[in-house]
């Protein structure tokens, strides 16, 4: 999983409250076996102006010009500014991969469906919580401000805008351990292999006939 622990970038602010992961990655996008290749698809049926199904060349699509998402001033954008309850509806792990996999590094919200952030920790994004008053004020600028950008710090549980304003947010201590040095369930795992590996090798020591039955 990548590490979060500082970053920079272009805000891109999508004004609409209760996205459920169904707008967020629709469902007959959910087909493949694979965690990749999703981003294409994010925000699928407001991006484009016709349906989309899996395996279609995006390029052979038709672009809905007033989405935000495809708008010249917010291309490169990997920061997104959101309203209240963003993800929320059903509980696919694929909608943070989807935003994720577009070059979303971290989502600022007033509020986040529980399940949806739970499974951003899980993936490397960073959902971030403020309060509605600096959404707004955030949103007034991201709009008034073509190249708007943002700094979220995730160490200092910052973020900073470009006049030097600051405002904090929390995260779990466990949560941002894990996203600070980029570990997932597995690679939490894996910093036990050793222990692991001489449990293992004991075991078999003392109950040889164990490793006799896995091997049959």
């Amino acid at each position: 999983m990548q590490a979060f622990t500082q970053h920079q970038g272009l805000v891109v602010p999508l004004d609409r409250a209760n996205v459920d992961t169904d707008a967020i990655i629709p469902k007959q996008f959910l087909k493949s076996i694979l965690r990749t290749g999703f981003g294409p698809n994010l925000f699928d049926e407001w991006r484009y102006l016709d349906r989309g199904e899996p395996g279609q060349d995006p390029a052979s699509r038709r672009l809905n010009p007033d989405f935000v998402l495809n708008q010249r001033r917010y291309a490169g954008a990997s920061i997104l500014l959101a309203r209240a309850n963003f993800g929320c509806g059903s509980s696919r792990e694929h909608a943070p991969w989807a935003i994720q996999q577009f070059g979303i590094r971290a989502v600022i919200a007033p509020s986040f469906a529980d399940i949806f952030f739970n499974n951003c920790f899980k993936n490397g994004l960073l959902p971030v919580v403020l309060p509605s008053p600096v959404i707004d004020g955030l949103f007034a600028a991201v709009l008034s401000t073509p190249g708007y950008e943002l700094t979220v710090d995730l160490e200092r549980q910052l973020v900073a805008t470009p006049d030097g304003n600051q405002h904090a947010f929390d995260v779990e201590p466990f949560r941002k351990h894990c996203l600070l040095h980029g570990l997932d369930e597995i690679g939490l795992t894996l910093e036990h292999a050793a222990e692991i590996e001489a449990f293992q090798t004991r075991r078999h020591s003392e109950k040889p006939w164990l490793k006799k039955e896995l091997t049959q």
